[in-house]
């Protein structure tokens, strides 16, 4: 086994729009959304080990906090679902994860740092076990685990998890997250929330007829997101991703969503990053 540690990015999502058309028997929602995957995340290291022990090492950039417990984070469910698959208790890794993205912002953080463990760890383990297999347990840990796992940006339906790859181009993005943690069991508990959207089409969304539906509700119950969009409306139109709490807006270069960034208040702490339509990355 590996000596050396090995280094990936744990990409950031945007959820272009988000529609929940109904609500299954098992409490889980179905909805519509397009995944934009982002050239910008956390950044995780492995070091695999034949001593049986997972400890994961947690880091955050200026500014990025978290109110998960250590013993709660995804990461280490899913190395410890993985090693279960595997059938072999002596599997070991120690995990670093420097945290760059906010927790309750809709970027998908805790699913994409459970996803590239798990990516990582079967490679790292010589587990070899498929992408169709690591999407089997990656969804036991979340609905947007799988989109991570695959790696690319897509269309997805169901749960999230029915996914259908889409190029969306070239684009940068400014992402700002006020500074609060929207919880997605809240949101899609709540008596308010739309859950009879019409299903649309990929032509739909193309064409503009596609919104947020969380939108209202998150406005609602966290002050700062509605201050937010007040603030951001005279600069670009930016919509929410996910649950929230993070807004976006797309431009058309670098420079210019830079410039926008430049201009915020303090209180409204932005990246900017590419969209991406395929993430590359060597897990061996």
């Amino acid at each position: 086994m590996t000596k050396q540690p090995a280094h990936f990015l744990a990409p950031a999502k945007l959820n272009l729009f988000l529609h929940i058309t109904g609500r299954r028997e098992d409490g889980y929602h179905e909805l519509q959304t397009v995944f934009q995957l982002l050239n910008f995340g956390d950044q995780m290291a492995f070091e695999v080990s034949n001593d049986g022990i997972l400890s994961l090492h947690l880091s955050f950039s200026e500014g990025v906090e978290t109110d998960t417990p250590l013993d709660k984070n995804l990461v280490t469910s899913a190395a410890q679902l993985l090693r279960l698959e595997a059938g072999n208790p002596l599997l070991g890794a120690s995990i670093s994860l420097e945290k760059r993205l906010p927790s309750g912002a809709g970027l998908g953080g805790g699913s994409s740092n459970a996803a590239t463990c798990l990516l990582a760890l079967n490679q790292l383990w010589k587990l070899n076990l498929s992408a169709d297999k690591l999407c089997e347990i990656g969804v036991k840990l979340g609905a947007d685990v799988p989109v991570f796992i695959r790696g690319k940006s897509a269309w997805a339906e169901g749960i999230g998890e029915r996914l259908s790859p889409v190029e969306l181009g070239d684009s940068w993005y400014l992402v700002v997250s006020p500074k609060c943690s929207v919880s997605t069991v809240k949101i899609f508990c709540h008596e308010h929330l739309t859950r009879n959207s019409q299903a649309i089409k990929m032509a739909d969304f193309l064409a503009g007829s596609a919104r947020n539906d969380c939108e209202s509700v998150t406005r609602k119950l966290h002050p700062e997101v509605d201050q937010a969009f007040e603030i951001l409306a005279k600069f670009a139109n930016f919509r929410m991703t996910g649950t929230g709490s993070s807004l976006f807006a797309s431009f058309e270069s670098e420079a210019a969503a830079k410039k926008v960034l430049n201009a915020l208040p303090d209180n409204l702490p932005g990246f900017v990053a590419k969209g991406i339509d395929s993430l590359e990355q060597d897990y061996s």
